[in-house]
Order: C-alpha cells, then sequence, then structure tokens
C-alpha cells in the first residue's frame, strides 16, 4: 500500500475480519457501502454504556442520568465535528438516512416560509438512492409540486448539460447524493448548490457514502441539508444524523410530536424545544449516539484523509484488476477519478444474484440487486448489478479473492 494506511493493524481492530466461513475459508467482505464492519472500540462503548451508564436522557436528576445525558451530548459533539458543522445545535440525531431526508420533505410540506406548493418544482437526480426519491415523490403528490431530475452520461455521471433548464426560478428543493451507491460517483455538489442558491433553491445532500470515506465540509459543500448513517461509518445501526442550516430549521414545524421535542404542551396548544431538541422526540437511540461517537473517534483517529487516501487506491487497483475479466462490464465511472470505493459490474451472460452466490460460497461477500436504485438499472438497460465495495479495511489480497471467484463463477457456469 502507497497511502500510509496500516491496513493489517486496522483490520486487527474489527473482530468480525477475523471470521472463517464457507469451509473454514477466509471472510473476505466487499459489502461496506450495505453495512460497515465494526470496531472493537465501538463495541467496547456500546456493552460500556450498557452495562456501566444506561438511563434514559435530558430527564433524571440522578446520576446514571447525568452520565448518559453527556454521553450522549458528547457523541453530538463529535459528529458535528467531523462534518464541521457551524453549531452543534445544528446537528439532529434520526434513525438512519432515510428518516433524515424524510423530516426535510414532510416538513417543507407544512406552513413555513419554505413550504413547497403547487407550481413549484424539486429536482433530484436519477442515480439517487430510493430514499432520496420516494420522499421527494410523496412531497409532489401531497402538494402539487412538480418533480424533475438530472440525468446520468453513458459513463456514469450527472449529465449537467441542461443545469439551467433543470434548476429555474420555480424550483425549490435540489436534492442529491454525494456520492452514489451504485456508480461510485463522486458529484460536484457544490457547483450544483451555487447554482440553486442563485434561484433561491434549498439544497440537501445525501452523504452516506461520503462522510466514512472521506472529509465532508457541510460549510464547503454550501449545502442546507445533509444526511448520513451511523452504520456505514463503522459505527452502530439505528442511528443517523441530519445536518440543516439554522435559519432553516428554526422555521421548520416539527417533524414528530412526543416526549421532550416540547417547551410547554397546554389543551390548547404548544410550544417547541429549542434545537436540535424541536426534532428529537421521544426516547432517542442512546447507545447508539455513544457508539457513533466512538466510532468518530475511531475514523478521526486514523484520519480521514488517509482514509480517502486508501479508497482511492484501492478501488483504483480494483478497476484495473476487474478491467482483466473477460465479459465483465463496469457499470459507472471506470476509472478512480471523482469516485468513491463502491464498484458495481455485470458478467455476461450470468445473473448478479448468481454471482454473488458462488462468490459467497468460496467466502466473498458482495451485494447484487438494484441497491436501491432501480433507475439507475433502467438507465443502463439491466435487471441488477454486482456490487463490491471497499473500505479502510480492504486489502489488494481482498481484491485478488474477488477476481479469483468471478473465475470460479464462470466455470461454474460454463
Amino acid at each position: 500500500m502507497t497511502t500510509g494506511l496500516d491496513v493489517e493493524a486496522v483490520r486487527k481492530d474489527f473482530p468480525i475480519l477475523q471470521r472463517r466461513v464457507h469451509d473454514d475459508r477466509p471472510l473476505v467482505y466487499l459489502d461496506s457501502a450495505n453495512t460497515s464492519q465494526k470496531p472493537r472500540a465501538v463495541l467496547d462503548a456500546l456493552a460500556g454504556h450498557y452495562e456501566l451508564h444506561n438511563a434514559n436522557i435530558h430527564r433524571a436528576q440522578h446520576v446514571l442520568a447525568e452520565e448518559a445525558t453527556a454521553a450522549y451530548e458528547g457523541g453530538r459533539d463529535k459528529v458535528a465535528a467531523l462534518i464541521n458543522a457551524p453549531s452543534r445545535d445544528e446537528l439532529i440525531f434520526t434513525k438512519n438516512a432515510s428518516e433524515a431526508l424524510n423530516l426535510v420533505a414532510n416538513t417543507l410540506a407544512w406552513r413555513s416560509p419554505y413550504q413547497v406548493g403547487p407550481g413549484d418544482e424539486i429536482v433530484i437526480t436519477e442515480m439517487e438512492h430510493h430514499s432520496n426519491i420516494v420522499p421527494w415523490q410523496l412531497l409532489a403528490e401531497r402538494t402539487g409540486a412538480t418533480l424533475r431530475w438530472f440525468g446520468i452520461t453513458d459513463d456514469g455521471r450527472l449529465d449537467l448539460s441542461n443545469i439551467d433548464e433543470l434548476i429555474t426560478e420555480r424550483t425549490k428543493v435540489v436534492s442529491l447524493v454525494l456520492v452514489s451507491n451504485t456508480l461510485g460517483t463522486l458529484n460536484p455538489v457544490a457547483a450544483i448548490a451555487a447554482r440553486a442558491h442563485e434561484v433561491g433553491a434549498l439544497v440537501v445532500a445525501d452523504a452516506c457514502q461520503a462522510v466514512p470515506q472521506m472529509p465532508v465540509d457541510v460549510t464547503a459543500l454550501g449545502v442546507d441539508f445533509l444526511a448520513f448513517t451511523g452504520h456505514k461509518m463503522c459505527g452502530p445501526t439505528g442511528i443517523g444524523g441530519l445536518w440543516g442550516r439554522r435559519e432553516v430549521l428554526e422555521q421548520l414545524p416539527p417533524f414528530l410530536g412526543g416526549g421532550e421535542m416540547i417547551e410547554t404542551v397546554r389543551m390548547t396548544g404548544s410550544t417547541y424545544a429549542p434545537l436540535p431538541y424541536k426534532f428529537e422526540a421521544g426516547t432517542m437511540p442512546i447507545a447508539e449516539a455513544v457508539g457513533l461517537g466512538a466510532a468518530v473517534d475511531y475514523l478521526t483517529g486514523i484520519g480521514l484523509d488517509a482514509i480517502a487516501a486508501h479508497e482511492r487506491e484501492i478501488t483504483s487497483y480494483a478497476l484495473d484488476q476487474l478491467h482483466g475479466v473477460p465479459g465483465l462490464r463496469i457499470v459507472g465511472p471506470d476509472t478512480p477519478v471523482d469516485r468513491g470505493g463502491a464498484v458495481s459490474f455485470t458478467l455476461a451472460g450470468i445473473h448478479p444474484h448468481d454471482v454473488a452466490q458462488v462468490l459467497d460460497s468460496v467466502g466473498v461477500a458482495v451485494r447484487a440487486g438494484h441497491h436501491c436504485a432501480r433507475p439507475v438499472c433502467d438507465r443502463f438497460g439491466i435487471q441488477a448489478t454486482t456490487r463490491a465495495s471497499f473500505y479502510l479495511y480492504t486489502t489488494r489480497d481482498e481484491v485478488d479473492a474477488l477476481v479469483r471467484g468471478l473465475d470460479e463463477v464462470k466455470r461454474v457456469f460454463a
């Protein structure tokens, strides 16, 4: 490796990577875009919270509650710092990125200075995860707005040739992915956000595949909202985040009603808590926030720049090796320029699910399907793809194991 990242040392931090699977084969985990594995530091943080500090937050005055509250809010501090949020109060914990995106889409249907209505337009892209398509479809249906989208070029990039026709004075929201979970494409979000702001539109970024593997700065991106999820960045499942610009969040109505998101409640009406608590109704994922904070500590301890450099190096190596597999077609950018660590492909004459099943039999874990991005498959005229995705613990040897596994796939289906 040439990135300065000691991958073998990193791998020792992840207990699951020591597993043996079918016929005592070493596990080759190439499905990190789906969910990342968890380092010992995160597992210990979760266990330690439940063993020593378990209590509800923001409610009681005893020592356990004070400790749990401090740990939960400490997780918020760490995540906010990771994405360079101007204020910790702009970081809202959600159960995942899907909830974060639905929070934005739903609140924009209600009365506020940013309310979407008939005649307004919402702009997304053809490469979005379903979580960044369906909420906007629902918003359009409920409000009478029109949904429009950027297309995809043959090489898996956004087609920006008609940006001035798509983003107009009628545009109220532009929502797009920073790094595609299927194509791996790194999109020019900052440039698109600048154009959207020229017409007064809000900009939402889905950063699920970006926050885990590269430095992400919400200020530099120039977006109004940024959604991400914990389980793809070495953290627990059941927690994600939404960063939003304070002046926008303060004028949006609550998404969910319940305990702790209120200031006062009377039978005639209620007033709401300040940010971020206005958007955190009920008992939150407390242990998960503690675990996510530990994941941030782990990633920042290694360095996001080093992780990004390793992702580029291992993805470049994988693309080179896959180019040599007869009958293999990469769906998406086939060079390591402006892309993340997910590589989707098809193998001539063999269904992607069959490819994944044979690979699993030799210990190589990948994902097959449309990856919750069915319009991408429609765009390229395919049913599905097989996807290998890499992370800070992926080695060249594992990429070689993938290529050997593809030889086995072809042997089985010869």
